[in-house]
């Protein structure tokens, strides 16, 4: 019943062009130096995108929290992380033909601290990220846009000098799959919680 309805479909394709946008422009912010310019990347983009498709997860990880809270049927929620991670890698694939340098494409453990230290940043701004979702929910596109969008850039800014602060399943899987680099890629879909 739910494949035959036309709003299961336009919400599934609303995942994999919000997952392909928000991957695409944070993945092209990547090549300036610092988490800056991917963060606010994230953010605008994501609060953005709220407001004009109207509220994709774009995030295995907020869907997952969905279907946890049973917000979503389980057909929708596999469909969307499908959908998702199809986007991501579409974007991931787009980004290393145009970057002239892929390195930054991967979201990696730094140098500044430990696999452990990672998940745990990870962890903790996913999970903030996914509070703001729920609380955005109920609100109107305007205030759900910009509390998602800061969400996202500040759990950006926090984990990001630990594990690229990705807090996307799909964001660290896209450009897994397009570049073979599999380094540490636990840390950005280990966690229950966890752009």
């Amino acid at each position: 019943q739910e494949l035959r309805s036309g709003r299961f479909w336009r919400e599934v394709l609303a995942e994999l062009a919000a997952t392909l946008i928000l991957v695409g422009v944070v993945l092209g912010a990547s090549a300036a130096p610092g988490p800056l310019a991917p963060a606010l990347a994230g953010g605008l983009t994501a609060g953005g995108l709220v407001c004009s498709l109207g509220g994709p997860q774009a995030n295995p990880a907020l869907t997952l929290a969905l279907l946890c809270t049973r917000k979503l049927s389980a057909l929708r929620g596999v469909a969307g992380v499908l959908a998702q991670c199809a986007g991501a890698t579409l974007a991931s694939a787009a980004a290393r033909a145009a970057l002239p340098d892929d390195s930054g494409l991967v979201t990696r453990v730094s140098a500044v601290g430990t696999a452990g230290t990672a998940l745990v940043w990870e962890s903790f701004a996913t999970f903030q990220l996914a509070l703001a979702a729920f609380a955005a929910a109920e609100q109107a596109a305007p205030q759900a846009g910009l509390a998602l969008g800061s969400a996202v850039a500040a759990g950006a800014l926090a984990a990001g000098p630990f594990s690229g602060g990705s807090m996307n399943p799909a964001r660290s899987l896209g450009p897994a799959i397009v570049t073979g680099v599999w380094d540490d890629h636990w840390v950005s879909r280990g966690h229950p919680q966890s752009p």
